[in-house]
């Protein structure tokens, strides 16, 4: 059997190598190897079931990973089908060539064909990132087979021997590098297997061969077959001493003898063979759900819902989607979706698979029609890709209207959590909008929800085919207690996302205009009256005395005032800013345009609304050079622009002096 040689490499079969390395990290040969162990067992499985092969009792399929920091190796051992001599030979000789084809092609008229990884050659020598030297130790299941050892040093040259492997499988040791040790150790490679390999459907055990054994204490009738005893512990019965009826005193046995033993600590699997992604989401319970999300997650706050794919035509795909409470700023949310190739971890949030508003999830997608080396560039141009993307958006939006249309009250309980997504959604897909146009909620000012024709119908007497809103509560309560005393409603819109998205409903329902309530002053605020021309005339004239007077005492000669006569007595001042201005301002401040601050447009669009109707414009129209009118002036603007959101820090410290003095006057008065 001795042999040696040159690898047989060719163009052809190197290159996925090398795009490959251009694609991964040094650390996803831990994946290779785990998968290739998993592969074997996955093939070995297949033949006994199909009678081709006897599985002693004894034997439990498992991999295990032993590190030994000492000497920087690693070791990967499975109990799969091995290989022979030829079959080394054939796809280890033969770099990149996949064993998974031809064994599927001789077995396909006998059993539906697994889900089996097949990269035996091309993962196997992801080896050589991170080794001067690979040892290959395998013995077939195959009656007769001999065992087979074969090495090499530099991944270009071989040596192949007979081996004096016990048991069939396979046996890869690494010898790493000087770049690669840190691979040995077993925090290191913990980190690794759980990165990649935490739903692996074989158990994957790990150990420190530098370290002592560990020992646990168990009861007898915990006892097993596989437990390694290393002490026998008898514990001697318990007993107390009790006063008897009669005043005299017994010794009463409390407990009886027990005999205990401390084992070898039996080993813990890694991974969880049997993620809940491949149940049936009838056989799922919450309580499964939330568990999951905790442990793929490391969330403990629990997910809104969640939606649980489960497709096998026209494509293959499995996985969970979880709704977490969104309650940060948009431009810094940030889910997570983890993709999975046959229970193997590929990569996290590719958006060439996953659609960009869906990162704003958290969830799990296995889909085996996917490589297990993901390149970016090469999913851009994948037909197949756009297909899964395409049937992803298409069960969010189908869970999501189902909601609306069957659980409205979840949904409106959802709703404010929901919503970014779901605009976010509607902005970057057009099927997904396509589908939840119609049943996009606003929420008013009496928190009740109303979809966009139900907005329209209750106010189209008064403002027809406009919807007003609210981004601040607080900031706008001036304006929201004028439109509640005139009977009038708006929606809240507080969320970053809602500008783009209501620019896009604008787009998509010509006649439909949304206006923030401090955009104007609505003709349903003025006072109706029937002026004379001689009224309109003194109305004019008023309102140039006015506006002389606040350009003068603020110093603005560029300020815009309008004077109008409002229903609602008490409100003196107002800001107003129009809608196109205040979205263009929100525009450069989203994106900093052209690197131009967003204060250079300074004012644009606002307008100083005066109530000629209030005592204090009446003052000042009667008093326009009085002493006092360019305090109430002032002190009228800084109230406007206090109720229409802060001032400057200059002008608050002028607004706080002003106050002080306005105050000290009027003390002065009530002595």
């Amino acid at each position: 059997m001795a042999k040696s040689g040159n690898l047989s490499i060719n163009s052809e079969n190197i290159f996925p190598i090398i795009k490959k390395w251009l694609y991964s990290d040094h650390d996803i040969f831990y994946r290779e190897l785990i998968s290739n162990g998993c592969d074997a067992i996955t093939k070995l499985k297949k033949l006994e079931l199909m009678g081709e092969f006897e599985k002693p009792e004894d034997m439990e399929y498992k991999i295990q990973i032993t590190v030994n920091p000492t000497d920087k190796s690693i070791t990967f051992e499975d109990n799969g089908l091995g290989m022979t001599e030829a079959e080394v030979e054939e796809y280890i000789n033969q770099i990149a060539f996949s064993g998974a084809q031809a064994f599927m092609e001789k077995y396909k008229d006998k059993a539906n064909e697994d889900q089996i990884i097949g990269h035996f050659g091309l993962g196997f020598y992801s080896a050589f990132m991170v080794a001067d030297k690979v040892t290959i130790d395998t013995l077939s299941y195959q009656a007769d087979a001999k065992a087979v050892h074969w090495e090499s040093e530099g991944g270009t040259t071989f040596e192949m021997n007979e081996g004096d492997k016990e048991g069939i499988g396979t046996r890869i040791t690494l010898y790493l590098n000087e770049d690669s040790t840190e691979f040995s150790n077993e925090y290191r490679a913990r980190e690794v297997i759980e990165k990649y390999c935490s739903f692996m459907p074989v158990p994957i055990f790990l150990e420190d061969s530098t370290k002592k054994p560990q020992h646990e204490t168990i009861e007898k009738d915990e006892l097993t077959d596989k437990d390694t005893i290393v002490e026998t512990i008898v514990e001697e019965a318990k007993t107390e001493e009790k006063e008897k009826e009669d005043g005299t005193k017994e010794v009463v046995e409390v407990s009886p003898a027990k005999e205990k033993y401390k084992i070898l600590k039996r080993p813990v699997a890694l991974n969880d063979i049997s993620p809940l992604w491949n149940k049936h989401p009838n056989e799922c319970t919450e309580e499964e759900y939330k568990a999951f999300y905790r442990k793929v997650f490391m969330d403990f706050k629990e997910p809104l819902f969640w939606i649980h794919l489960n497709m096998d035509y026209p494509f293959n795909l499995k996985g969970i989607l979880y709704f977490p409470k969104i309650n940060m700023e948009y431009d810094s949310l940030e889910g997570t979706i983890k993709l999975y190739n046959n229970q193997v971890f590929i990569a996290d949030n590719i958006k060439e698979v996953i659609p960009e508003f869906l990162m704003l999830l958290k969830g799990v997608i296995d889909c085996p029609d996917l490589p297990l080396n993901v390149s970016r560039s090469a999913l851009q141009n994948d037909g197949f890709v756009k297909k899964i993307s395409d049937y992803i958006t298409k069960k969010v939006a189908d869970k999501l209207s189902g909601m609306c249309k069957t659980d409205r009250e979840n949904y409106e309980k959802y709703w404010d959590d929901i919503n970014p997504f779901i605009k976010f959604g509607c902005i970057k897909d057009e099927k997904f909008q396509e589908k939840m146009k119609d049943h996009i909620i606003f929420k008013n000012l009496e928190g009740k929800y109303l979809t966009l024709p139900e907005c329209l119908e209750e106010n189209k007497e008064k403002h027809p085919n406009k919807v007003f809103y609210v981004t601040d509560e607080k900031e706008q309560s001036q304006y929201i207690n004028m439109f509640k005393k005139e009977g009038l409603d708006a929606v809240i819109l507080s969320h970053n996302i809602d500008s783009p998205f209501i620019n896009q409903m604008e787009q998509k329902n010509q006649d439909l205009k949304f206006l923030r309530i401090d955009a104007d002053v609505s003709e349903i605020f003025k006072e109706a009256s029937e002026e004379t021309d001689e009224e309109k005339e003194k109305a004019k004239a008023d309102g140039e005395v006015l506006a002389a007077a606040f350009k003068k005492a603020l110093n603005d000669d560029k300020l815009e005032v309008k004077a109008e006569k409002l229903k609602d007595a008490s409100v003196a001042s107002m800001i107003t800013v129009t809608e196109e201005s205040r979205r263009m301002q929100e525009m450069m401040r989203m994106y900093n345009m052209y690197g131009m601050d967003p204060s250079m447009m300074g004012g644009a669009g606002e307008s100083l609304i005066l109530n000629t109707g209030h005592p204090l414009v009446q003052y000042v129209l009667a008093h326009k050079e009085g002493e006092n009118v360019e305090k109430i002036c002032g002190q009228l603007y800084d109230l406007a622009k206090l109720s229409h959101g802060s001032l400057s820090p200059e002008r608050m410290t002028g607004f706080i002096a002003r106050t002080n003095e306005i105050t000290m006057l009027l003390a002065g008065e009530a002595k």
